[in-house]
């Protein structure tokens, strides 16, 4: 029987920890980059707690410390946007003007040194988030996939540029170029992957870049900084450690900030938009807040939809945007569904993220436990109940997960965002109610239908597609394939991710353009031969 004593007794005594997975010694970072200088930290730092406690041979919990790093300011964070600024220098510096395929030279050098740091990088992100290692190592392992790949597609991109189009008399070229300086901030459940799929290729499209690490997954980014010295230019990425609310609405405020590249909170969002003294200039890419619902049809193969919907809702916990936070369960099928999926979560394995096998591991902190319980809490109080067997249950940063019935309009888990190990399931009569469900939430990501008949799906998906961005049949939501589209509609996103779609979210289309005249054509003829323009030119990229 799961209870919070036996998930105590999950955490392991520091002795016990095996020797290949322990941090050789804790990340005391103290450095920072600044146009093109690895600085050395002085000031206050923050001591990084791990998610994974340790027993003392009383029983006693308390989280491992793993490191600390830098907690700078506003002067740092001045000096850290003035060094893109002036790397920038209004579209005239070496990165902006620098050819294509000289940045993708460039980039691959960087993935060439981040390749080596492979073990360091994974270790900490399972030690920083309570990620599993085998999840840590697919993370990372994706990343340098997702880079490749977008590698390639520039390439697309920009051979399918390397023309003249003569047009009504009008001879033009045109190509994508660089939006300017880039304030980049990723989130705690993809530190690595989600920060990257907005850093890359904004750097790739010319622009430089301020960076702010997310607060859980900060020490992760160390052995990666002499990479990002090394690999670019002077000034081209620059790294900040403070706390957000203190430098980054001082840095759009500045209006030297052009995009904004977060994946955090709606709200956030909305605040820190309102900061830039010219709101119409700041180019926005946000992935935000997500409540992706799944609607089980009557039906449905329950085999099939409890192996996706467990899926679904606890990967990492639950701790990701794309995970099913709503399950909506015809009536006729509810009881069966509860007790096929209860079954299977009870198989799922908890413990520490270096055990193989793993599912249910450590979160990030203390208050993610207590939102969880006072959801769950909020729910009882309003007629719901825990239908699994010890869901709930949980010992300092490990928390067991909860299947919550029935869920109804009123309670914190109908509309908000658990993130997290807790599944709120409602039930519906009428295929209406649940398509309303949908169409009344203020999030419009991802939904999963689950069902055999084909009139029915497509009735659903219909009308599915226009509230939001990806309708996933008989399976869970999910972010890949990289090259497919990944946006939001409502709250959740503004612009699309993915490996093209990214690419030109950095950039905006520009062009040369002269009228078709003898006199045009030699003059367009002797830049293009004599190298005179890295903009005009004829170049196609193996």
């Amino acid at each position: 029987m799961i209870t919070s004593e036996t998930l105590a007794k999950l955490f392991p005594l520091e002795r016990d920890i095996p020797a290949e997975h322990r941090l050789a010694a804790p990340i005391q970072q103290r450095t920072w980059l600044v146009n093109g200088q690895l600085g050395t930290w002085n000031g206050t730092c923050k001591t990084v707690l791990s998610p994974v406690c340790v027993r003392s041979s009383g029983n006693e919990l308390k989280q491992l410390e793993i490191g600390s790093y830098p907690v700078m300011g506003e002067t740092q964070s001045d000096e850290a946007l003035d060094a893109a600024v002036a790397a920038y220098d209004n579209g005239r510096g070496e990165w902006p003007t620098m050819p294509v395929a000289d940045r993708i030279d460039c980039m691959q050098d960087f993935v060439k040194q981040m390749m080596a740091q492979r073990r360091a990088v994974t270790q900490l992100i399972m030690w920083e988030i309570g990620k599993s290692l085998s999840d840590s190592e697919k993370e990372f392992d994706r990343t340098v996939d997702y880079i490749k790949q977008t590698l390639s597609a520039l390439k697309d991109l920009d051979n399918n540029s390397s023309r003249f189009t003569v047009v009504e008399g009008t001879i033009g070229q045109i190509r994508r170029t660089p939006l300017g300086v880039v304030l980049c901030m990723g989130p705690y459940n993809y530190p690595l992957n989600e920060t990257f799929a907005t850093l890359i290729p904004a750097l790739l499209m010319g622009n430089t870049v301020v960076f702010k690490p997310p607060q859980y997954g900060t020490l992760l980014f160390t052995p990666l900084l002499e990479a990002f010295r090394s690999a670019f230019p002077e000034g081209v990425i620059n790294t900040v450690y403070a706390p957000g609310a203190v430098v980054v609405p001082r840095m759009l405020a500045s209006g030297k900030v052009n995009v904004l590249a977060l994946i955090g909170s709606s709200k956030v969002a909305d605040h820190l938009k309102k900061q830039h003294p010219k709101s119409h200039r700041l180019r926005a890419i946000l992935g935000l807040d997500a409540k992706n619902a799944a609607i089980v049809l009557p039906d449905a193969d329950i085999e099939l939809t409890v192996k996706e919907c467990l899926l679904g809702t606890l990967s990492f916990n639950g701790q990701r945007c794309t995970a099913l936070k709503m399950l909506i369960v015809h009536e006729t099928i509810a009881d069966l569904f509860l007790r096929r999926f209860t079954e299977e979560l009870a198989n799922l394995k908890v413990g520490m993220p270096w055990e193989k096998g793993v599912t249910i591991t450590p979160l990030p902190g203390l208050h993610r436990t207590a939102y969880m319980t006072d959801a769950i809490e909020d729910a009882r109080a309003k007629g719901a109940r825990v239908v699994n067997e010890g869901g709930g249950a949980f010992a300092m940063t490990l928390f067991y997960p909860a299947v919550v019935y029935p869920v109804r309009e009123g309670m914190k888990l109908y509309r908000e965002e658990q993130f997290g190990p807790i599944i709120p399931v409602m039930p519906f009569t009428n295929v209406e109610d649940a398509l309303e469900y949908v169409v009344t939430s203020d999030h419009g990501q991802q939904v999963s239908v689950f069902g055999s008949d084909p009139a029915q799906i497509g009735a659903l998906v219909d009308p599915l597609v226009n509230q939001v961005c990806r309708v996933n049949i008989n399976c869970q939501c999910q972010r890949g394939p990289d090259v497919f589209p990944f946006a939001g509609r409502k709250d959740s996103a503004e612009g699309t991710l993915s490996v093209t779609d990214a690419l030109r979210s950095f950039s905006i289309r520009s062009m040369v353009a002269a009228k078709q005249t003898e006199a045009s054509e030699n003059l367009l003829d002797a830049i293009v031969v004599e190298h005179k323009s890295k903009f005009i030119n004829t170049r196609f990229i193996f």
